[in-house]
């Protein structure tokens, strides 16, 4: 009998007041990101080249930088005194020179051409890392452990290497702990948009290969519904 898995609707991700500068080149682009961001809560500076943007980030205080990749210097991360995390928007192509730039908690991307939610999702999965009263270190499960201050995890005593989109599903996963998520859900936590072509399922993989490698699994398949965090049933 086919199953239907009801999903609960979904607020677009909003912020409070941080302030976010768009370093982008494009004035097409530069003003769309900027309008979206604002009209979520967001105080937006810009600035349309990477000159520009190093000199506002030199001379005032961001919580957030959205930095076009494709600009000079590319993918380098802004050399500035107490740096913000940065989103890049990059294409495709340009991401293998730009993931040694994405460190633990103060880096991530977003591919061309973009996607509002997904931006959107990104720049509050970084803030977070900023937010006061945040309590660091997530309750964990069994010897699974995560800390958002620096965006790392272990299971036991071994760290475990996860990029960005991994450790983001595995802290939604392990907040909602024996629960099952449906793929859409992940999907447009993740990425504010659902994702076909086996998104999920690849991203999946990768991170149980991680997690449960050499220990009692955690994250298990429940066939036709969605996924879980938690002991192996029965």
């Amino acid at each position: 009998m086919h199953q239907h898995v009801v999903e609960k609707p979904l607020s677009p991700p909003r912020g409070d007041g941080q302030r976010v500068l768009v370093v982008v080149g494009d004035p097409r682009e530069a003003e769309l990101l900027a309008t979206t961001l604002e009209l979520a809560g967001y105080r937006v500076g810009t600035a349309r080249t990477g000159a520009d943007g190093l000199a506002r980030l030199a001379r005032d205080r961001f919580d957030l930088v959205v930095w076009d990749a494709c600009l000079p210097p590319g993918g380098r991360r802004p050399a500035v005194p107490d740096r913000p995390p940065v989103l890049f928007l990059a294409t495709c192509d340009a991401l293998p020179g730009l993931t040694p730039e994405l460190g633990p908690g103060t880096g991530d991307y977003v591919t061309k051409p973009l996607r509002i939610a997904e931006v959107l999702a990104r720049a509050q999965f970084l803030l977070r890392g900023r937010g006061a009263g945040r309590p660091a270190t997530l309750p964990g499960y069994a010897d699974l452990v995560l800390d958002d201050a620096t965006c790392r995890a272990r299971r036991g005593a071994r760290p475990l290497d996860l990029t960005p989109a991994e450790y983001r599903l595995l802290r939604h996963l392990l907040t909602h702990a024996e629960q099952v998520l449906s793929k859409e859900q992940i999907s447009r936590h993740l990425w504010g948009e659902y994702r076909g072509d086996q998104a999920i399922e690849k991203l999946v993989s990768r991170l149980r290969r991680k997690v449960d490698e050499d220990a009692p699994a955690l994250i298990h398949t429940r066939r036709g519904f969605g996924y879980r965090l938690g002991r192996a049933e029965g």
